[in-house]
């Protein structure tokens, strides 16, 4: 049967998201309707499909309509029973006891790559009553909305990026010594990056992620980094995701900041499934 009964999508934004009713993403798609998929996910960057239930293995499946899955970096997350499907949960502690809240932080996801991946996608298993909010923030917008002078300026720099930055006001869960070796110690991407997919330009920056600006001394490097960021999250340019049971959420890493908010009672249980699909290098 198909996957497809009666498709609606529709704007969840003036700029960012559309939100997909009438199918069923735990049967078989048809190629026509993989590529209207397809091409709704490059033009608004943000896909929330309602009305989900799926396995971890159903996911796994549904979510190779748009591409080939990532390796995900930290593999302490990983589902036993299907190691490709990751969890993101409010019940996890660091090693001292606080609690670890996944997502934190305007970021983009494991820019620390060479080859970092295009998309990232959540399947709410279990949501508390209210908040735990996504917002994402859309950069090719912010750089559309750039001055001329500060385009010109950063038109060309590059950012090395690290699993986690010195600089981060967040802090990561610590990679298991395998995973470690795994994970490159530093690569180099462009801070303005051209999607491959749509040729629009947007920034391509990540407080959690950067380390430095080549070239560039720390207080400049990091008094830009700043401001691009405070520019790229003016409310303009966000979209605030209000999560509903069965929602399963794809967003492009290559054009948008993303972040969860911890705005709710820690009592209840957030418990969402998370997959990464390949992307490029930066250009």
């Amino acid at each position: 049967m198909s996957a497809s009964v009666d498709l609606t999508i529709t704007p969840l934004s003036t700029h960012t998201g559309v939100e997909i009713r009438g199918i069923d993403l735990s049967r078989p798609v048809d190629p026509a309707l993989a590529a209207r998929l397809n091409r709704a996910f490059v033009d608004h960057a943000v896909l929330v499909f309602r009305d989900q239930h799926l396995t971890a293995p159903e996911m796994l499946a549904a979510v190779r309509l748009f591409g080939e899955v990532f390796p995900q970096h930290n593999t302490r997350f990983a589902l036993p029973d299907c190691p490709l499907i990751h969890y993101i949960s409010n019940q996890d502690r660091f090693p001292d006891g606080r609690r670890y809240i996944p997502g934190e932080g305007w970021h983009t996801d494991h820019s620390n790559d060479a080859m970092p991946p295009k998309a990232t996608v959540l399947h709410a298993v279990t949501l508390p009553d209210r908040g735990g909010d996504t917002e994402f923030a859309n950069l090719q917008q912010a750089w559309a909305a750039l001055d001329p002078a500060t385009r010109q300026r950063i038109d060309g720099l590059q950012a090395v990026h690290v699993y986690q930055s010195s600089h981060s006001a967040r802090k990561l869960m610590g990679l298991a010594p395998d995973a470690r070796a795994a994970v490159p110690a530093a690569v180099v991407h462009p801070i303005v990056r051209t999607h491959p997919e749509n040729g629009r330009k947007g920034l391509y920056i990540n407080p959690i992620r950067i380390e430095s600006i080549p070239g560039m001394e720390e207080p400049e490097a990091l008094a830009l980094l700043d401001t691009l960021l405070d520019h790229a999250t003016q409310p303009a340019f966000v979209y605030r995701h209000r999560w509903q049971a069965g929602d399963l959420a794809m967003w492009d890493n290559r054009c948008l900041l993303h972040k969860a908010n911890g705005d709710y009672d820690m009592a209840q249980t957030r418990y969402l499934y998370r997959v990464m699909l390949k992307g490029d290098a930066p250009v």
